[in-house]
């Protein structure tokens, strides 16, 4: 009873979804759906060019020289004749000491003076007084021989008194004894005339020291720069000559200027290797360029200079290598203690395979890009990439050059898609930095500290002596964070 019941219930109410399946074939059979569009993509191609790899590091610029002004006596300070902060050539006028006990003492050296000179021309007198004394007493000597000769002749022939001939021996000896005083008095002549003569050289040398000690009470710039500001106001007494003298006021030099910078121990073995390769010059001993920018000078380097200096050993602590830049400044917008970031030659002239960082996708640790065939299909490329010059990116394996690569759509696409690719060149930025790191000439160096006072006729300072006989040479270094 209750069989045909339900047949006719499932039957009644089946229908509809068996037409929907009859329809949806229906429409599979009509055809299939087309293809998805190639997608729109921007295309670029690499930038293939000679280079050099330029390594920046972080330096601070540096006086060349840097001097504390002490005056060398004491004094009062009576009045000083420079503006803070202006610019000073050598030689200029600072500060002038209390001159009047100087000039007494000037005075007094000259008077000294003459009294030496009056005591050397009384004993060299003297000297020529005993002289003549000596021929005096030659004269005598020899005519009491020509008598006392005579004398005996005339005694043997009895034609003389014994008495006679005595008295003519005894006048020779006279004669002997008082030559030999005369010349005594020669040699006393003589030892006074070398100790008036010791005397006057002591009188002119402390004339000349008086005369210096005058000269010191006009404080003058030991070197060309910028003046500090004034450390002690007129009418101090001011403690000079010794390690604690006062310290009146500071100059640094300012053109040519240092800028020192640190490298680490990777970056230096790099250089080592480089110069054993042939692909970069000695870095101590050529003057390879080097370009400096300031802090608010963020794309160029403006400024440039040439490798001054490279330290003779690590740093223990810091494990770097200390190198010093020295830079023109006519502008003398380099200021001493400003920091710099400093370019050197990271590697020799070379080509490079560039392009923008906009194309390089990231796969966990994998570099790739996507590269365009020539049938617009999209395939995966591996790359090795370096670092950024002139703002685009250094392929070092992956690429040759020629290739069509993805710049922008790389979301849209997968390896095998068809893209509709739109071609736009790659524009290299110019940093202002060369393409090429050759020494420069000879002609072009900057004078370093030494060779310039050897230029201008002053004899450096000698080191000071140790107990060993050796000497010790102090090496002035920049001052780094």
């Amino acid at each position: 009873m209750n069989g045909p019941r339900v047949r006719r219930s499932f039957a009644r109410y089946s229908w509809p979804a068996w037409l929907l399946l009859a329809l949806a074939a229906g429409c599979r059979r009509e055809g299939l759906p087309p293809a998805a569009p190639a997608a729109k993509v921007v295309a670029t191609s690499p930038v293939r060019k000679p280079i050099v790899e330029w390594d920046e590091y972080v330096g601070r610029i540096d006086p060349i020289e840097s001097v504390e002004v002490r005056a060398r006596v004491s004094g009062h300070l009576e009045s000083t004749h420079f503006e803070e902060g202006q610019i000073v050539q050598k030689g200029d006028l600072l500060c002038i000491l209390d001159q009047r006990p100087f000039r007494l003492a000037v005075e007094q050296a000259e008077a000294d003076l003459a009294r030496a000179v009056a005591r050397s021309e009384e004993a060299e007198a003297q000297r020529v007084q005993a002289d003549a004394e000596v021929e005096s007493a030659e004269s005598q000597r020899e005519l009491s021989v020509l008598m006392l000769g005579r004398a005996r002749r005339l005694v043997a022939k009895n034609a003389l008194a014994q008495e006679e001939l005595d008295i003519r021996e005894t006048s020779f000896k006279q004669t002997s004894a008082d030559r030999d005083v005369k010349k005594a008095r020669v040699a006393l002549a003589k030892a006074a005339v070398t100790t008036a003569a010791a005397d006057m050289r002591a009188a002119q040398s402390q004339l000349a020291t008086a005369r210096l000690n005058l000269s010191y009470t006009e404080v003058r710039a030991p070197v060309t720069g910028r003046v500090s500001r004034r450390v002690v106001t007129d009418g101090n007494l001011i403690s000079g000559g010794t390690d604690q003298a006062t310290l009146l006021t500071t100059i640094v030099s300012l053109d040519p200027i240092h800028c020192y910078f640190d490298a680490d121990e990777q970056s230096f073995l790099k250089y080592m290797r480089l110069v054993e390769a042939g692909k970069l010059t000695d870095l101590r001993h050529s003057k390879l360029p080097v370009f400096v920018g300031l802090a608010d000078e963020s794309k160029r380097f403006p400024h440039q200079g040439h490798l001054d200096f490279l330290d003779n050993r690590m740093d223990r602590k810091t494990a770097t290598m200390r190198g010093r830049a020295i830079l023109p400044n006519p502008d003398l917008s380099l200021t001493p203690g400003l920091f710099a970031k400093v370019r050197i030659p990271g590697s020799g002239r070379h080509d490079a395979v560039l392009i923008p960082d906009s194309a390089i996708a990231t796969d966990q640790s994998e570099k790739f890009v996507y590269v365009v065939d020539e049938g617009n299909t999209i395939h995966r490329q591996k790359v090795d990439i370096g670092r950024r010059v002139q703002g685009l990116r250094i392929v070092r394996e992956g690429l040759a050059g020629p290739e069509k690569i993805l710049l922008r759509g790389l979301q849209r696409v997968k390896p095998g898609s068809l893209v509709d690719a739109t071609f736009e060149e790659t524009l290299v930025v110019d940093d202002g930095l060369p393409d090429d790191a050759q020494p420069l000439p000879e002609g072009r160096w900057l004078p370093s500290y030494a060779k310039s006072r050897a230029e201008s006729g002053e004899r450096p300072p000698s080191p000071p002596a140790t107990a060993l006989g050796s000497t010790e040479q102090r090496t002035s270094e920049g001052m780094m964070p």
